[in-house]
């Protein structure tokens, strides 16, 4: 009876399982240089992503929104927080990603 009770007033198991998750995001700061700044025109940009992202998956959402950064996408150096990095690293709530693409010039 009082398993029924429960399941009639909307607080039984079915509840329990039935929520909709909720993702969680965290908020990182992307930085281009050179030809990057000049292809997506801003020097830095907002990205919020889901947790557990890595540098890959902001690199993805970022050509997403600039395009015109495919053109130099198989050149570019990643760095997180001032360090070099790869595109399999994770990436936390605050990092920083810096976009810089081969400088040339003399």
């Amino acid at each position: 009876m009082k398993a029924m009770k429960e399941q009639e007033d909307g607080f039984g198991s079915a509840d329990r399982y039935g929520e909709d998750k909720v993702e969680q995001l965290v908020q990182i700061k992307t930085l281009f240089f050179a030809r990057a700044r000049d292809l997506t025109g801003t020097n830095d940009v907002l990205l919020e992503i889901p947790l557990g992202s890595t540098t890959k998956d902001c690199l993805d959402k970022i050509v997403g929104k600039f395009p015109r950064l495919e053109e130099i996408l198989g050149c570019v150096v990643l760095a997180l927080n001032e360090d070099y990095t790869t595109e399999s690293t994770v990436v936390k709530d605050g990092d920083e990603l810096a976009i810089i693409p081969p400088i040339s010039g003399g």
